[in-house]
């Protein structure tokens, strides 16, 4: 199965709503990718064990470790998880400038270092959450 067939088996195993807006966050991220890179992990290990909620990923991005490895990663993720949806952003160095910068504007949603959660899409204010989602596709890889 290639990405595109796990991203949409992922979003049509949801409940509505969920799926719904899951497939609106997909097709506007897309958008925002403008062809870069799709990317969908199970959230299981090396063992098959579920280790994360499943998620789809966008665009790239090279992880360096301190023990010098690097990994291709994504920058961007977006995962269903018991309460909602997660929106992952992925490579900001100050952890507090997605709340300083997006917190107040969004709506109802929780905003840490580099995940906005919320409920559902008619508590947030999509622009906003648009624009989080640029930004995160925009940085340095």
């Amino acid at each position: 199965m290639n990405v595109q067939e796990q991203v949409k088996k992922y979003i049509a195993g949801q409940p509505e709503p969920k799926r719904s807006e899951l497939q609106d966050l997909h097709q506007r991220t897309l958008q925002a990718l403008a062809g870069g890179k799709l990317w969908f992990e199970d959230g299981k290990d090396a063992n098959n064990k579920t280790v994360a909620n499943p998620t789809i990923g966008y665009g790239l991005q090279t992880i360096k470790y301190a023990n010098g490895k690097t990994k291709e990663f994504f920058r961007i993720g977006i995962s269903a998880n018991t309460t909602g949806i997660s929106v992952y952003i992925l490579g900001i160095e100050d952890k507090k400038y997605l709340a300083q910068t997006y917190g107040k504007d969004l709506g109802k949603a929780s905003v840490t270092g580099y995940c906005i959660k919320f409920k559902t899409l008619k508590d947030i204010n999509l622009d906003i959450l648009e624009e989080a989602i640029r930004y995160g596709l925009e940085l340095p890889h």
